[in-house]
């Protein structure tokens, strides 16, 4: 096997020497790497200009995103967005249904912004989480009911759907990561799997200062720091951009021989390249104190609040995939309410309470960001968990815990451009089971895809380089929303 063989791969195919540190620099071999990338075919500057002249031929470029409000644990459907006002108190829990802005829908009581605002909401009742668990929570995050590492050995191989979408449509801006994760855990969400590392999440809170939270939710008065961004020993960004200047002069020495007006291009995708080096555009993004004092108080201080609104500024500059986790504790999640005498997790009444109006306020505040900055029809919110849970109270020898229950569950969905204000499915009489219109973890992972361009038909390769479908289960995109 020849030299050029052997190394050629990991110097430079896919960019590897950007993508494995993602948005710095580890090493002066690394930016060599990064530097000699123009030596091996299409070069980041080439890559920025092709993108350039394929926009102004007319090309459509899409900036379609998904943000993904991961409720770990497993949120209860009753109650929450299936209520059951006429279940005697066991079944149908402590809150009461109120009126939305869908005539004879309701919804939980302690959801009144998103009740005012539900036609322009999907809720689905009728999801179908067979399979799914916790610790890792990967099914429904990666559409395969395969996905489950407690019973399966290879489990964790499925790729994320972000992941997918990373690899087979990218980032909308290539200064920045295609698939990112605020997560408290590393069991909380899905990852790269068979696709190779390269396509796991970049991990957002290595990239943003955030407050910092304790495992049951108490605000410690400290922020997280941020330092994936600093560039390690004598290799600084004067340096890199000392670098960049001596490559402008001996530009301008062939500039001159250039009527056309192409190395002046040329330059401006140049330093475009050295910007997403440097990770300027990315670390501006992940930058909280950018964002007007305005639009920081409109999402508030806590720290999901303030995750979603660094969601919504990712997905502005360029990123595809965004999940938020949201969950203080590192074990199965914040939202898994077996009960009071099991803390943290907490019963309906202690447990889940609390979280409905953050929720309520995180949720419909994104929302309406978008809607405000014409980004809605582009964004696809997802707001949804593991699995539902009991329909009857009382598990676990607790006096309102409801145990996990992978047999039906519901969601919601906003924006995307697709056609919202209407319940999709319905549980039945006590909530336990889908009577009507299942949603398979494959229809939903091909809604996604749909609305991202990515082919539903798409196959990857697995480590003995057999076939695996994007979309299992004969799932598709869900008729009612396009």
């Amino acid at each position: 096997m020849s030299h050029a063989r052997l190394h050629g791969d990991h110097a430079f195919n896919s960019f590897v020497p950007l993508q494995r540190e993602g948005l710095t620099v580890l090493s002066r071999r690394n930016m060599l790497k990064a530097g000699m990338a123009g030596l091996a075919g299409l070069s980041l500057p080439g890559l920025l200009q092709t993108r350039a002249k394929a926009a102004a031929s007319g090309e459509s470029i899409s900036h379609k995103s998904v943000i993904l409000l991961w409720m770990t644990g497993g949120p209860s459907h009753i109650d929450t967005w299936d209520p059951k006002p006429d279940r005697p108190l066991n079944n149908r829990g402590p809150f009461a249904p109120i009126s939305t802005a869908l005539p004879g829908v309701q919804i939980c009581e302690h959801l009144p912004k998103q009740a005012a605002m539900l036609d322009r909401f999907t809720i689905i009742r009728s999801v179908d989480p067979a399979k799914s668990n916790h610790q890792p929570n990967q099914v429904m995050q990666t559409g395969n009911r395969d996905a489950a590492p407690r019973v399966n050995a290879k489990g964790d191989r499925y790729p994320a759907i972000g992941s997918i979408v990373a690899r087979h449509r990218g980032a909308n801006h290539p200064a920045m990561p295609p698939y990112v994760t605020f997560h408290k855990h590393n069991s909380h969400v899905a990852w790269g799997g068979y696709l190779g590392k390269e396509f796991d999440p970049f991990d957002g809170n290595k990239a943003s200062v955030l407050p910092a939270y304790d495992l049951v939710g108490k605000d410690l008065g400290t922020t997280t720091g941020a330092n994936v961004f600093k560039l390690p020993g004598a290799l600084n960004h004067d340096r890199l951009s000392d670098r960049n200047s001596l490559m402008q002069d001996l530009d301008r020495l062939r500039s001159g021989l250039d009527q056309s007006g192409s190395m002046n291009a040329l330059d401006e995708y140049g330093q475009q390249a050295l910007d997403m080096l440097l990770g300027r555009r990315a670390q501006q993004a992940f930058d909280f104190s950018l964002e007007p004092a305005s639009s920081r108080d409109r999402y508030g201080s806590h720290l999901w609040c303030q995750q979603a609104l660094l969601a919504r500024r990712l997905v502005e500059a360029g990123v595809s995939f965004v999940t938020l986790d949201l969950s203080y504790h590192t074990a199965s999640g914040t939202w898994d309410n077996h009960g009071d005498n099991i803390p943290p997790y907490g019963g309906i009444e202690r447990g889940l309470k609390p979280l409905l109006p953050l929720f309520d306020h995180l949720l419909t505040t994104l929302v309406s960001d978008l809607e405000e900055r014409g980004l809605l029809d582009e964004v696809l919110v997802i707001a949804m968990g593991e699995f539902g849970r009991t329909p009857f109270m009382g598990t676990q020898d607790s006096i309102d815990g409801r145990n996990h229950w992978p047999v039906v569950m519901s969601m919601s969905l906003a924006g995307g451009g697709l056609r919202h204000g209407q319940v999709i499915g319905a549980s039945n009489l006590q909530g336990g089971e889908i009577a009507d219109r299942p949603v398979t973890p494959g229809d939903l992972a091909a809604t996604i895809y749909r609305h991202m361009g990515v082919p539903v038909d798409g196959t990857y390769l697995d480590d003995r380089g057999r076939p695996h479908y994007f979309v299992l289960e004969n799932g598709q995109p869900l008729p009612e929303l396009f």
